[in-house]
């Protein structure tokens, strides 16, 4: 046995023998913090690497070397680091976010960082997207706009002896003029257009990379600088968080709370070069069918897995207000064959509804299992809403199970609470 298939081996008999319920559905439980040594972290950071990283398609192995040295868990809390090696965002305070391990990757190959570049990061927030960078480029210049954020992350980096990523408090729509110009710009928050002044600063042939759209209907763009103008490539759907400050107060189209539905929940729009589902992001392990047999249009996806935990779905978020919004419906057709539930009890095929609270933390999780069925059959449940939640995600696919599942017509209604009668 390689010393790799070990490492894995330990890994899958960690999750068995001490299986803690993952906080969403479809994401590898690990042991509770006090076991996780430095070696067990260590093995946790190259078993994310091996099997969500360079599975999700990452081939530029300097990339793939700084996902290994870069220690993810020192980013977040201590209470966090159970959860440091899953491949999901986590909150760090202030309603921001670490974005999930594979689009950091993801945005980094993107970038195509070279030893001589010097790059403008708009949105430092817990630091880790710098340190990735570090040991690929020459320079980093970080801008964040929470104080207390940015001022943590400079320790963080500081601590850990990243001495060539440079940080400073401010509003990344303004950019760092007196640094410019960059030979790459990586924004990790999203504006509804990228802002003048980063077009000004990044340098002629220059690469930048942004999450560009409305708070939850986002398309992760390439961008190159030619002749002083931007040149776009879609890449793929994505959700962060949105770029604050000046960006907020020019932002366009705002989330409606009271009325929260999905987009493309039947899959007929296509985006980007991955061409995957418009409003659908974190894809694993799904392709979109095109089929004229398909219960809602001429499109829908299949997932499939074989391998036991691991991640296989779909993720899409909007805004929704648990003041106002009683309870909602999930609804989707769904056709599933040769199903087994992975290793823990919730990692089966559903629809299911992850609420969020005003901190993005999670304060409930319902879903509708799909059970096994060679036709289409449409499943269907209706849930409360917690009053705090001010977020929500659905999730649909494999999630952990193995087998092979399809979806078509996914749907979500809102039912606004009863009014009070003030006459009485």
């Amino acid at each position: 046995m390689s010393n790799r298939d070990a490492v894995r081996a330990i890994a899958r008999a960690l999750i068995v023998a001490s299986l803690v319920l993952s906080p969403l559905p479809g994401v590898r439980a690990w042991p509770a913090a006090p076991r996780l040594s430095k070696q067990g972290l260590d093995e946790a950071r190259n078993r994310m690497v091996d099997e969500e990283v360079i599975a999700a398609g990452i081939k530029d192995e300097r990339v793939v070397r700084a996902m290994r040295a870069t220690p993810r868990h020192e980013f977040v809390s201590q209470s966090q680091w159970p959860q440091a090696y899953f491949d999901m965002s986590l909150p760090i305070g202030e309603r921001q976010t670490i974005s999930a391990p594979v689009i950091v990757a993801y945005m980094t190959e993107q970038l195509d960082p070279q030893p001589t570049d010097k790059v403008l990061e708009i949105g430092t927030g817990s630091g880790y997207q710098a340190a990735v960078l570090s040991s690929l480029v020459k320079d980093v210049y970080s801008i964040e706009i929470v104080e207390s954020l940015g001022k943590h992350a400079k320790l963080t980096l500081d601590r850990l002896k990243y001495t060539n990523v440079h940080t400073k408090i401010g509003d990344g729509y303004l950019g760092w003029p007196e640094e410019a110009p960059f030979d790459k710009i990586i924004v990790t928050c999203s504006p509804e257009k990228v802002p003048q002044a980063l077009v000004d600063q990044l340098k002629e042939g220059g690469r930048m990379i942004v999450p560009e759209g409305e708070r939850y209907d986002q398309v992760l763009y390439l961008f190159t600088k030619e002749k002083g103008q931007l040149k776009r490539v879609a890449l793929r759907p994505t959700l962060f968080v949105p770029m604050t400050g000046k960006a907020e107060g020019e932002r366009q189209v705002q989330p409606d709370p009271l009325h929260p539905k999905l987009i493309n929940g039947s899959f007929e729009e296509l985006t980007g070069t991955a061409e995957e589902p418009v409003g659908w992001y974190y894809i694993r392990q799904m392709k979109v069918v095109t089929d004229k047999s398909a219960p809602d249009g001429q499109r829908y996806v299949t997932f499939t897995n074989s391998e036991p935990g691991r991640g296989c779905r779909a993720l899409q978020g909007f805004a929704i207000d648990g003041r106002k919004v009683h309870e909602v419906e999930i609804s989707g057709m769904a056709r599933a064959r040769d199903i087994h539930a992975g290793p823990v009890n919730d990692m089966v095929p559903q629809i299911s509804i992850t609420y969020y609270d005003e901190n993005r933390k999670i304060v409930d999780r319902r879903f509708v299992e799909i059970g096994p069925s060679a036709n289409w059959e449409k499943k269907q449940g209706r849930f409360k809403v917690p009053g705090s939640a001010r977020e929500a995600i659905i999730h649909i696919g494999l999630l952990g199970a193995t087998g092979e599942v399809s979806y078509d017509d996914v749907q979500l209604h809102a039912i606004e609470a009863p009014r009070k009668d003030v006459s009485k």
